[in-house]
């Protein structure tokens, strides 16, 4: 057979066709970038809930005796097995301060079975049967939801219709009647199915208190000093924020949603008095005005031991503020996050956190100031991701409720330190694993009037790689 043979000429022709179309096809285009999303809560080793490591052998003692009271569970009058303390009630959320503030160890925030199963589920749910307890479950916790607290914005008149006036106070969601130790006491829950109905219902969930005592000892010097840098930039980016301060003697306060405390001792008489409705030196009245039947204890009913001796003599409240005033902050880490992101991505999503001006608000290092106390404590670099001040956060997370110079759309600015092994983020938790976690809390900070209006759109001008690392970031703190 014989072969065939192209002309010179009509080879190359034929090579140049074929380089030309070779040149000129497209290639086909790269996978498109998955959307970003929370990976989700960091796993393997609890990074969090250890003393610090500098305490001496009598500020251990102390923090092992604050530990144990802040896992005290209370009953109304003691007596009852399990449950030592005395004073719960005549209304509560809780009955003890480590069943709320339990994710990822103790001194954490709202619990989840899902993330931690040794935790446990919603611990309000079990709290109000307890002993007997004809509670009912309001409509807005479930086993698999976090923690909270109700308040109300405004006061409701008598015809049922809401007023003008502002109330903001918590409303417990649980009452002693029918407990075994509160044989007498008949005193309803609020109608929270009403509020709800009439728009007239926010809530609230633990914050954290790791490192405390780090963020009790930042002085306010440096707080405003934060406040005044990069002046020009935050003005561009519409971001005033201000710190809160105490009605008493003008200085700064940093504790709760909207750094409506003062100290940590304060902080902890408040929530002893709302939360477990237990009357201390700090907050000695009853709350809501009960009536007498539901008046089982003398008050205060935490109250300086004076027969005891050694940690043992302080009340309650001082005891809860030495654990979290020596409870070290959390431990950043990026192992155990789902996925196993690579280094390379924590690193570009520490410089997007950057770039976007998170920092501008999550201020990453405040130094505190000389303490007394432990050199843990003393000018340490505190890298909680925060500047202590409240910041308008626009109509979307606006609860109509002011605390001292807070206002209504006003929050502290949660620090991050630990948000790795957080399961519900914002004030009243609404952003969940279920409807997107960090990214969702993220979006939220957008809305009419938020200082983070600029933030937010420059996030959401990043591509889903960026956007991704920097969300991996966060799960690294």
């Amino acid at each position: 057979m014989k072969k065939l043979f192209l002309p010179l000429w009509l080879s190359i022709v034929v090579w140049l066709n074929t380089a030309a179309f070779a040149q000129a096809a497209p290639s086909p285009p790269p996978p498109p970038l998955a959307p970003a999303h929370d990976l989700g809560v960091r796993a393997v080793s609890v990074g969090a809930g250890a003393p610090l490591a500098t305490l001496s052998a009598d500020e251990l003692q102390f923090f092992a005796d604050g530990l144990a009271r802040f896992n005290q569970v209370d009953s109304v009058s003691g007596g009852i097995a399990g449950e030592p303390g005395i004073g719960l009630g005549p209304t509560f959320n809780a009955n003890s301060c480590g069943s709320c503030h339990a994710q990822p160890s103790t001194g954490g925030t709202s619990p989840s079975a899902n993330a931690y199963p040794h935790l446990g589920p919603n611990p309000q749910l079990a709290i109000a049967k307890l002993d007997g307890a004809s509670n009912t479950i309001p409509p807005f916790l479930s086993s698999d939801g976090p923690v909270r607290e109700a308040r109300f914005p405004f006061v409701v008149n008598a015809n049922g219709s809401l007023s003008n006036t502002a109330d903001g106070g918590v409303h417990a969601l649980f009452s002693i009647s029918g407990r075994s130790d509160a044989v007498g006491c008949a005193l309803p829950q609020p109608n929270f199915n009403q509020m709800q109905q009439l728009g007239n219902l926010t809530f609230r969930i633990p914050t954290p208190v790791y490192g405390a005592g780090l963020i009790e000892n930042i002085g306010d010097a440096t707080i405003l000093a934060n406040q005044a840098a990069n002046a020009s930039l935050k003005q561009q980016l519409g971001i005033a924020g201000h710190p809160n301060t105490s009605g008493n003697d003008g200085s700064i306060t940093r504790f709760g949603w909207k750094a409506q405390n003062k100290s940590l001792q304060i902080f902890s008489g408040e929530a002893y008095n709302v939360e477990m409705g237990v009357t201390n030196e700090l907050f000695p009245n009853e709350r809501a005005n009960p009536p007498a039947t539901c008046l089982l204890n003398p008050t205060p009913e935490d109250l300086t031991n004076f027969s005891l001796s050694g940690s043992a003599i302080v009340i309650d409240t001082v005891a809860f503020s030495n654990f979290m005033r020596f409870l070290a902050p959390p431990v950043a880490s990026t192992v155990g996050i789902p996925g196993n992101p690579p280094a390379q991505s924590f690193s570009n999503g520490k410089a997007m956190f950057a770039q976007v001006h998170c920092d501008t608000c999550h201020t990453p290092v405040l130094q505190a100031d000389v303490s007394i106390y432990t050199p843990g404590l003393s000018k340490q670099n505190a890298a909680l991701y925060s500047d202590l001040l409240v910041h308008n956060m626009g109509s979307g997370l606006a609860d109509q409720i002011s605390q001292g110079a807070a206002g209504p759309a006003e929050f502290r600015t949660a620090p991050l330190w630990g948000v790795g092994q957080r399961i519900f983020f914002l004030h009243d938790g609404r952003a969940t694993p279920q409807n997107g976690g960090l990214l969702a809390a993220i979006q939220a900070h957008s809305s009419a009037g938020s200082e983070a209006n600029a933030v937010i759109k420059s996030f959401n001008a990043l591509n889903n790689q960026q956007q991704q690392d920097l969300m991996n970031f966060l799960r690294s703190l």
